[in-house]
C-alpha cells in the first residue's frame, strides 16, 4: 500500500483534527495509507518544539511514496509556505506529488483580484504589473507560483481546482478526494 503525506494548513483550525481524521479515512478507501507521525514527548521550550515538528514532519516525508497537498490559500493569495516547503522537499526527493485547491481561480487572477483589487495594468515592458509597487502579476494558468505546480506536474502529477464559482470551504474534501482519484488512477496505469 503507498503511503501518502498529505500536506496542508489543517493543523491550524479548530476544527482541524477532524480534517485530517477525514483525509486519513478517504485515502484509505482509495488504497492509500495516510502516514503520519505519532505524537510523542517533544520538548516544552517553544523553539526546541518547532524543531522537533519539522524533523519529525521530514522523516514521515522521507518515508513516504507521494504527496498529496492543499494549496488552497491560507493567509494571503498564496498556499500556506509550510505546505509549500512540503511539496518541494517531496519533490526534491524524487517523490511522487499531487494536490488540490478549493479556491477555483488561478494565482493570477487571486493576486489581482485581493492582492491588489483590481489595481494592474500592462507596463512599457509589456508585462501586466501592480500600480502600487510595479511588481509583475505571474501569469501561467497555474494554481499558485509556477515552482509548486511545474514541481507537481514534471512528476505525473496534477493540481486539481475547484469547479467554476465560489472558493468550497476548508471542510469541502469533494475536491481531495478528485485528487485522490487521480492519484489512484495514476498509480493503477503505472503498475
Amino acid at each position: 500500500m503507498k503511503k501518502v503525506y498529505i500536506a496542508g494548513p489543517e493543523v491550524f483550525f479548530p476544527d482541524g483534527a477532524d480534517i485530517i481524521a477525514r483525509k486519513g479515512i478517504l485515502a484509505r478507501q482509495y488504497g492509500f495509507e495516510a502516514n503520519s507521525f505519532e505524537s510523542g514527548d517533544f520538548p516544552a521550550e517553544k523553539f526546541a518544539f518547532g524543531m522537533a515538528i519539522s524533523k519529525a514532519n521530514e522523516e514521515v516525508m522521507r518515508g513516504s511514496d507521494f504527496v498529496l497537498a492543499n494549496m488552497t490559500p491560507f493567509r494571503g493569495v498564496s498556499a500556506d509556505v509550510g505546505t509549500a516547503y512540503e511539496i518541494g522537499f517531496m519533490c526534491a526527493l524524487g517523490k511522487d506529488a499531487f494536490a488540490y485547491t478549493n479556491d477555483p481561480r488561478y494565482y493570477d487572477v487571486r493576486l489581482t483580484q485581493d492582492y491588489y483589487a483590481g489595481q494592474v495594468g500592462p507596463a512599457a515592458d509589456g508585462m501586466v504589473r501592480g500600480h502600487s509597487d510595479g511588481w509583475m502579476v505571474e501569469d501561467h494558468a497555474m494554481v499558485d507560483n509556477l515552482m509548486l505546480d511545474g514541481g507537481i506536474i514534471a512528476r505525473g502529477g496534477l493540481v486539481v481546482r475547484a469547479p467554476a464559482g465560489a472558493t468550497l470551504p476548508w471542510s469541502d474534501l469533494s475536491v481531495f478526494e478528485l485528487a485522490l482519484k487521480a492519484a489512484r488512477d495514476w498509480y493503477d496505469k503505472a503498475s
